[in-house]
């Protein structure tokens, strides 16, 4: 038996007063899963705001 099946099984013999509670607690762990998930090297480059020039060789000279 996987463990699928014994989570299944542990549903099957709850009783169905405490399905919703049972719910909730699963919705709450999958979203705190999701939500722990490194985040991709494309993201962090997204999150990076650079205020500078256009052209940043612009006033090269002048300094």
């Amino acid at each position: 038996m996987n463990t699928k099946q014994k989570i299944q099984a542990e549903i099957d013999s709850l009783n169905e007063d405490y399905l919703d509670e049972l719910y909730l607690l699963l919705k709450d762990f999958t979203q705190s899963k999701q939500h722990s998930k490194k985040p991709s090297f494309m993201s962090k480059l997204k999150q990076i705001k650079i205020d500078a020039p256009e052209d940043f060789s612009t006033n090269i000279d002048e300094k």
